[in-house]
């Protein structure tokens, strides 16, 4: 079904209430490699029971952590095949730390719609807020819709973004496990394109691929265990452009710039040519 402008732009879809445990967090962290080395303090941090810190990333996934089933792409002048669909880019915005344990009301809306010919581009906000209406986080998310171009929308601008044209002030080597998408699927996505090599195969893959939020969660871990002691109540926003794909078990570069206050970063896989996985990678320090 055609886009239809008019009826998506500003649709807020009904409010939404979900709840996490520590142990989701705790699961979620492992999930991105979070205790490789079990002496070090501070990667016990992100596992302690009851009272584990949140990497800020946790709170593009706490909405969906449960799901068992694959999400659908209808909604108020949208209806997308899944299989059309692309995941674009993610970020989140964080007021203070996300707790450990708690309930979260969510309201999103769509922002923007792009007409890129051949794809749509849809832009989505999420605002999560307590039961009583304190601010929890933000998260924003654009999504890459291929054939559904030509509904006679603007094009809209570039998201293509260049690193500093300089050599990175630091470059990190991030090493994966080969089952990694075995265990960060149990954080809610269940896509076989990640486990089943079938599947993958039929998708055109060599074998299952990487979630692109577990490489994205992985990034923000680097990040903040590098350049804010570890410290995750010292971020106040992170995103990334999701420009390829991981296979588990490969290492993660990061190139990393710094400046003023904000990491920016572009991950690649060295292992085959320094494929981008990650673009326009973004931290903003607190």
């Amino acid at each position: 079904m055609p886009i239809n402008l008019d009826e998506a732009i500003g649709a807020e879809l009904a409010p939404v209430e979900f709840s996490w445990s520590s142990s989701d967090v705790q699961l979620y962290h492992l999930g991105l490699g979070a205790g490789a080395d079990p002496l070090d303090d501070r990667e016990l941090r992100y596992l302690t029971d009851g009272t584990p810190q949140v990497l800020p990333t946790f709170g593009n996934v706490a909405q969906t952590f449960h799901m068992t089933e694959a999400p659908t792409v209808r909604f108020p002048g949208i209806d997308i095949e899944l299989s059309r669909v692309l995941h674009a880019s993610e970020a989140i915005t964080v007021p203070g730390p996300i707790p450990a344990t708690g309930t979260g009301r969510a309201v999103t809306r769509f922002t923007d719609i792009w007409d890129k010919g051949k794809a749509a581009v849809i832009w989505s906000e999420t605002t999560i807020t307590t039961p009583d209406g304190a601010p929890l986080w933000t998260q924003k998310r654009s999504i890459f819709a291929r054939g559904e171009g030509n509904f006679g929308g603007e094009r809209g601008p570039s998201t293509s973004a260049q690193p500093p044209d300089r050599a990175p002030d630091v470059e990190l080597s991030i090493p994966t496990l080969p089952q990694q998408a075995l265990l960060y699927r149990l954080c809610g996505d269940r896509n076989p394109l990640h486990s089943d090599p079938e599947f993958a195969s039929a998708a055109g893959f060599p074998k299952p691929i990487l979630h692109g939020l577990c490489t994205y969660g992985i990034g923000c871990k680097a990040l903040v265990d590098e350049f804010l002691d570890g410290d995750v109540s010292r971020v106040a926003s992170y995103g990334a452009r999701f420009a390829g794909v991981l296979f588990p078990g490969e290492t993660l570069k990061a190139s990393v710039w710094k400046d003023a206050g904000t990491l920016l970063a572009v991950l690649t896989a060295p292992a085959r040519d320094n494929a981008i996985v990650l673009s326009g990678v973004e931290l903003t320090s607190a």
